[in-house]
């Protein structure tokens, strides 16, 4: 089981990242919010890893952190929800914003991760709610570095097409947003876009 990836960045896109350790090239799928922590191409990157294995697929997922890894874990154990609509909500949602969505039981919330319908987000809470709990009890609030403004609109409306939404449904989204206010970082923006086609 690999647990853990250092070497260097060879690709990226915002679903999946190439990182070449020890000669070998290794394909790992990510979440927007992992994406977003990534440094440029040909620069070192570590990452924590879950190997996925199903008959003759074996899979790598990464992760910028700790807590978003086993956030991943906790959401694969719940009926209905594969690695993929995993990630999708882990890019839909900051980890600490999951983890006390769930905690709290807010499932308004999490209706506005895409791919999330109302019987996932209940199931989600049943199951997860305690664990998330747990995991709230001991998680430290990471500080929200702001992101330079240039191309951030273009950027979050690829990460908004990368979810399955039309590139002129996101472009409004973001355009919306953006009227708004100017200060916005990737994250914010990623949010308040995605709260806006859920209403939408």
């Amino acid at each position: 089981m690999i647990a853990q990836i250092r070497g260097l960045l060879i690709q990226k896109n915002p679903n999946s990242i190439i990182v070449e350790a020890n000669g070998i090239g290794y394909q790992l799928f990510i979440s927007l919010t992992s994406f977003y922590e990534l440094p440029d191409t040909e620069q070192a990157v570590k990452l924590h890893t879950h190997t996925h294995v199903r008959e003759d697929l074996l899979q790598l997922y990464g992760f910028s952190t700790l807590l978003e890894k086993n956030l991943f874990q906790i959401l694969i154990s719940v009926s209905g929800i594969g690695p993929k609509l995993a990630l999708n909500i882990l890019s839909g949602i900051s980890p600490v914003e999951l983890v006390q969505s769930l905690s709290s039981g807010d499932i308004v919330r999490l209706l506005t991760i895409p791919g999330v319908g109302r019987k996932t987000a209940e199931r989600m809470v049943l199951d997860l709610q305690e664990k998330a709990r747990e995991v709230e009890t001991k998680m430290t609030i990471p500080r929200m570095e702001p992101l330079p403004a240039d191309g951030l609109a273009e950027d979050v409306v690829s990460a908004l097409i990368n979810l399955g939404y039309k590139k002129s449904q996101a472009q409004k989204a973001v355009e919306s947003v953006l009227r708004q206010g100017p200060e916005m970082n990737l994250e914010k923006l990623l949010k308040a876009s995605l709260r806006v086609l859920a209403v939408g």
